[in-house]
């Protein structure tokens, strides 16, 4: 079945003009305008009418957008069902894309998303000055940013309190007498990762404990970067004896490392994980998290969205959510499945 990305190829337009074309033609030139048509002849293109009938019919496509950065990581996943289930008490259907922490591919996904005029978009950006994003909400299209921030953009935003999330683990690690705590940071290039440094060593700073540059590495979010910084952070002369580490599934990878390098938790390396990851708790011993409400963090964006389609006029909005540090075992003190904060 030919589809709308293969009129755009072969007119050499992108996927929103051949869309304008045939919804909208008195927006485009008409050289381009039968550039398009003579492609759509040619492929034999035929729109949905479902799609058509519902804009009628509702004056929506009945349509939502969600680019998320990473299928592959638990905690986006669980977003993405939150999203979902929200959009569909309301009769919406989500078309999904995945980014993968790609600035060309979410662009690409953006451009199919509106061609397929979806009323919105939610999104985590996948730098804190995506220009795709900034480009997308400056076209007038209802958008909310969720989990990561926009910078320098008026955008509604549904994040969670990452300062507080990576301090009240810092400051744990730090109550239990650590005083050398590595910190594995996620793509620096994301607000949650540069937050969560932030909340790292303010913890350490409020403890009075100087910050060793030392002992901070900047990953991709991945899990092989876990891997890889966990064991340059083993190889330093004066290694930590503790670790935050910034996301799931480089916590993972981290944690194949330890194992691997024979590091006894928690009695040679306290470990504090970021994301409650189904595997969490089947762990010997049990990981101590800071937990992230991802399910409800995309329920909301869900009703912000939907909140903005309805007025397009009204102010922005920020919601602000709270993550929860669960104490278990593998930092050695404290109760198992304790919750702090």
């Amino acid at each position: 079945m030919t589809k709308l990305h293969d009129v755009a190829e072969l007119a050499g337009v992108s996927p929103s003009t051949v869309s304008r074309a045939i919804n909208r033609p008195e927006m485009v030139d008409e050289e381009t305008r039968d550039r398009v048509l003579e492609a759509v002849r040619r492929l034999d293109y035929r729109p949905s009418r479902v799609a058509r009938r519902l804009r009628v019919e509702r004056g929506s496509s009945g349509l939502l957008g969600l680019v998320i950065p990473d299928l592959q990581n638990p905690f986006f996943a669980d977003l993405a069902r939150g999203v979902e289930d929200a959009a569909q008490r309301h009769g919406y259907t989500v078309l999904i894309g995945n980014a993968d922490e790609d600035l060309d591919k979410e662009r690409r996904y953006l451009e199919v998303m509106r061609a397929e005029s979806v009323d919105g978009v939610i999104l985590p950006p996948v730098t804190e000055t995506d220009p795709a994003a900034a480009e997308l909400v400056g076209s007038g299209m209802p958008v909310v940013c969720v989990d990561r921030r926009l910078a320098r953009t008026r955008v509604d935003t549904v994040v969670v309190d990452n300062v507080r999330g990576a301090y009240e683990a810092t400051e744990h690690l730090v109550r239990l007498g650590h005083t050398r705590i590595g910190f594995i940071e996620g793509r620096p290039q994301a607000s949650t990762s540069r937050e969560r440094l932030e909340g790292y060593r303010a913890a350490l700073a409020d403890q009075g404990i100087p910050a060793d540059p030392a002992l901070v590495r900047a990953g991709d979010s991945r899990q092989e970067s876990g891997r890889r910084l966990a064991r340059e952070l083993l190889a330093e002369p004066d290694r930590p004896t503790a670790l935050l580490v910034g996301n799931g599934v480089m916590t993972l990878g981290s944690l194949e490392t330890l194992h691997r390098e024979g590091v006894r938790i928690p009695s040679e390396m306290a470990v504090v994980g970021y994301d409650d990851m189904p595997w969490a708790q089947a762990l010997t011993p049990p990981l101590t998290v800071v937990r992230q409400p991802g399910y409800e963090l995309g329920s909301r964006a869900l009703e912000l969205l939907l909140q903005r389609i309805a007025e397009p006029g009204r102010s922005t909005t920020v919601v602000l959510l709270q993550p929860e540090l669960v104490v278990r075992e593998s930092c050695g003190g404290g109760s198992a499945g304790e919750s702090v904060g």
